[in-house]
């Protein structure tokens, strides 16, 4: 009979831990007094998570969790890991204070106490897998007693959080299962170590056995996993609160996801395959030998080649003789002991995953410079780096011993500036300076061996002479382009990357004040004490040459005081760069799009700036030597100096039209989406009047603050153009009006503007006025202003799937969007 009994529970445990949905459903929470029994489960409102008791793999222990409910069994959190209930009587028990999980009704096997007496506890189990201990009415997570999002054990579910909470004390860490049948803490710990210089660490007991990081502002150093991608979004957060690591999925609604460290020491990435009914492992963390942590010793360089090992340069194995029989763990020396007090300085190691041990300098928001300073000055220190690790523009991190750790990597990598002794910095310079003369050497036998076989070599020595006289190679790409301004006999002034780069303290991020379609742009100062912007074509910018030589040669012939001006260009072998005067009020998108700023913008300075990029419109399509079409016309190309003066930007996409062409039609439609005119964005059609078209939805825009691409109204579907059409039509156009502008203002003069806009956007070409009239409209009040008609692109559903916040940020800007046609230009 004993023996039966016996059987009979051992069954009902097998068969609970590989069915646990079959149990008794209670709800999703339990309240004061209320037992939850084993063989009973809690389940989430929207039926993604169960808690419940379970016996993992082939054990006969029970254990509370949580797990995926309707998928093969996958539990996600054990409660009582380390403390089994060796059979079927457990429960667990709401008090008034906490809840207890109890064995044979009175046992105490885990439990959760409130520091407080709770009026109306309620133990809940979230849809998100979350279990959480609250008062009834209180839902703020902010609130909550307890969590076992807090209690992590190998399982990192989205919306939980791998590190620290700075403000409680409280660390959280994934610990992996000790084997398949027991869910205790095994060996393997993957934490977020350290909040001052936060990285990833995989450890087995106290010995870590990988690492990533630190973080520097885009991933953990020496790892591209965790990076956003179609499947999840990695987020790191530090605040003064909270320094950790989490994510989102993108499909939350269909996508079960989630991080795992195993038994065996992997950090994995799992979806749940529908088809196969399977976990499918999309990221492992672990890539290659060279994650392992230490494994070319201090100041060795690990290259994922076999993997193997080389020294620094500057630094040699300590070990020969290991080395030879690869055995790299006991690294590399320096070539020269350093000398703190006789001129140690910093060589700059490229493409590097940063080694262990960082520490975070007292000082905030330094330049590289001051970094470098700091550490000089404290001879512990070996090296420094600038990384963006809090996102506050630039952390100092320092390292005080010997740097471990470290792998090539060249996709993505960080700058690394290592002390070396003086006479190591004295052997490199000299390395270079023979490596020059060496060069010089070959390349003075090769012209006289050259001009011994080639009777034509003195032409091309002549071209390569002029060639450098112009600052290019003779297989430079921009020769030609150098020869064309020059045959126009424009006035191209050419600023050397040396100049450029020193003014702009070599590119730094402190100094970038923008970014844009063409690439990041930049403030610098020159020697004379002129303030420029410089704009630095980006490798993966969707504009090249055509767009760089169009822009060059368009602004250097045009003149107008609101035009921005152009001061000159940098070529320097695969670097274009173009400058311009600095304008300190930046663009107009900055005003009248963010919510503080914009409160700036009175009536009469909204005015001034319209009526200055009305005439410096005109300018471009009436009274300048050449016939300009814009085409990228928008608020972020408007640049506003010291004293709020517009300034139209960016002509890269611009065309010149002849004296008597009104209109040309294009394969390559470019521009922006929301100020891109019907007949350009659907047949590729363009003249002045789809500049028109963009002046119109500019001056919409000034007027109301909001933008036109991801305008968003409660009431309709109506983009801005659609919205303010509405308005006018209703007899209410002053609703428009931006409600942060302050009165008094000219109502006739705002009204006279909106109708101007109006017109201006209308959707048949022929009805729109040219700049001429425009600008007659809008500085005469006696003027006469036609009923304006339906506007272009104005129709419900417009902003549907777009960002419906108009403070917002705007969807991105495309480069360019191909339309195909059959007959030819």
């Amino acid at each position: 009979m004993g023996f039966l009994l016996f059987l009979s529970w051992w069954c009902f445990c097998i068969f609970s831990a590989s069915h646990p949905s079959t149990a008794a459903t209670v709800s999703d929470s339990l309240t004061k007094n209320q037992v939850l029994k084993d063989g009973q489960t809690l389940v989430s409102s929207g039926q993604r998570f169960e808690l419940g008791f379970f016996s993992p793999g082939s054990s006969r222990h029970r254990y509370l969790g949580i797990w995926y409910k309707n998928i093969t069994i996958t539990v996600v959190w054990v409660g009582n890991r380390n403390n089994s209930i060796t059979d079927l009587s457990g429960s667990l028990s709401m008090g008034s204070n906490g809840f207890s999980l109890l064995a044979n009704k009175s046992e105490t096997i885990w439990s959760v106490n409130s520091t407080r007496v709770l009026e109306s506890p309620i133990l809940q189990l979230l849809d998100n897998g979350n279990l959480v201990l609250r008062e009834e009415n209180n839902h703020d997570p902010e609130g909550y007693v307890w969590q076992s999002f807090d209690n992590i054990t190998d399982t990192l579910l989205p919306g939980m959080k791998l590190g620290w909470n700075l403000k409680t004390g409280l660390y959280r860490n994934m610990t992996s299962w000790l084997s398949a049948d027991d869910p205790s803490a095994g060996d393997y710990s993957f934490s977020l170590d350290s909040p001052e210089t936060p990285q990833l660490v995989l450890s087995k007991g106290t010995q870590k056995q990988y690492r990533w990081g630190p973080w520097d502002g885009v991933r953990f150093s020496g790892s591209n996993e965790l990076r956003s991608n179609p499947v999840f979004v990695p987020m790191f957060n530090s605040s003064r609160d909270e320094v950790y690591y989490t994510f989102e999925v993108v499909d939350q609604a269909s996508l079960l996801s989630r991080f795992v460290v195993t038994q065996d020491g992997l950090i994995q990435y799992l979806t749940w395959g529908k088809s196969n009914n399977e976990w499918v492992a999309v990221v492992n963390l672990q890539r290659d030998s060279c994650d392992r942590y230490g494994t070319c010793g201090p100041y060795g360089n690990c290259y994922n080649d076999g993997p193997s090992c080389k020294c620094l340069k500057g630094f040699t194995p300590k070990s020969p003789e290991d080395w030879s029989r690869i055995d790299w763990s006991g690294g590399c020396v320096r070539n020269w002991d350093l000398e703190c007090e006789n001129g140690d300085g910093f060589v700059k190691y490229g493409g590097k995953k940063l080694p262990d041990h960082s520490h975070l300098a007292a000082s905030r928001n330094l330049s590289l410079e001051e970094c470098e300073a700091e550490c000089s000055r404290n001879c512990s220190c070996m090296a420094f780096t600038l990384i963006d690790i809090h996102g506050n523009g630039g952390d100092c991190v320092m390292w005080f011993a010997d740097l471990v750790d470290m792998r090539n990597f060249p996709s993505g990598g960080d700058d690394l500036y290592i002390r070396m002794a003086k006479k190591e910095l004295e052997s490199i310079a000299d390395a270079k300076r023979n490596k020059r003369v060496k060069m010089i050497i070959i390349i003075v036998i090769c012209a006289i061996t050259g001009m011994l076989l080639f009777g034509g070599i003195g032409w091309c020595t002549f071209r390569m002479i002029r060639a450098k006289r112009r600052g290019e190679s003779l297989n430079n790409p921009y020769r030609d382009f150098i020869e064309e301004t020059q045959e126009e006999d424009l006035e191209l002034p050419l600023f050397s990357l040396e100049t450029l780069s020193t003014a702009t303290n070599e590119f730094s991020f402190r100094n970038k004040i923008g970014q844009g379609g063409f690439g990041p742009v930049y403030k610098g100062l020159l020697p004379n004490r002129q303030e420029i912007a410089v704009k630095r074509l980006s490798q993966d910018s969707g504009q090249g040459l055509r767009e760089f030589k169009n822009e060059v040669i368009l602004i250097a012939k045009l003149q107008h005081r609101n035009l921005v001006k152009f001061l000159g260009c940098c070529i320097h072998e695969e670097e274009r760069m173009l400058i311009y005067e600095y304008l300190p009020n930046k663009s107009l998108d900055s005003f009248i799009f963010d919510p503080t700023r914009r409160k700036l913008l009175a009536w009469n300075k909204r005015f001034h700036i319209i009526l200055g990029i009305a005439r410096g419109l005109l300018y471009l399509h009436q009274d300048s030597r050449l016939r300009i079409i814009h085409r990228d016309l928008k608020a972020s190309n408007i640049l506003l100096d010291s004293e709020m003066n517009p300034k139209i930007s960016d002509f890269g996409i611009a065309r010149i039209f002849g004296a008597e062409q009104t209109q040309e039609r294009t394969k390559r439609v470019i521009g922006t989406y929301g100020y891109m005119s019907p007949e350009y964005a659907m047949s590729g059609h363009f003249s002045v009047k789809s500049d028109v078209f963009s002046f119109g939805v500019l001056v919409l825009e000034t007027i109301s603050g909001k933008k036109n691409w991801g305008f968003w109204h409660p009431d309709h579907d109506l983009n801005l153009l659609g919205h303010a059409w509405k308005l006018w039509n209703e007899g209410i156009p002053l609703e428009l009006v931006d409600a942060v502008m302050e009165e008094p203002y000219s109502v006739n003069e705002v009204v006279r503007c909106i109708q101007v806009g109006l017109l201006c956007v209308q959707k048949r070409v022929e009805d729109r006025p040219t700049m001429s009239s425009v600008l007659l409209m809008l500085a005469n009040e006696n003027a006469i202003v036609p009923q304006p008609k339906e506007p272009g692109f104005c129709i419900e559903g417009s902003s549907k799937g777009m960002d419906t916040s108009s403070s917002g940020k705007n969807p991105h800007t495309a480069n360019e969007l191909t339309v195909t046609m059959l007959d030819g230009r």
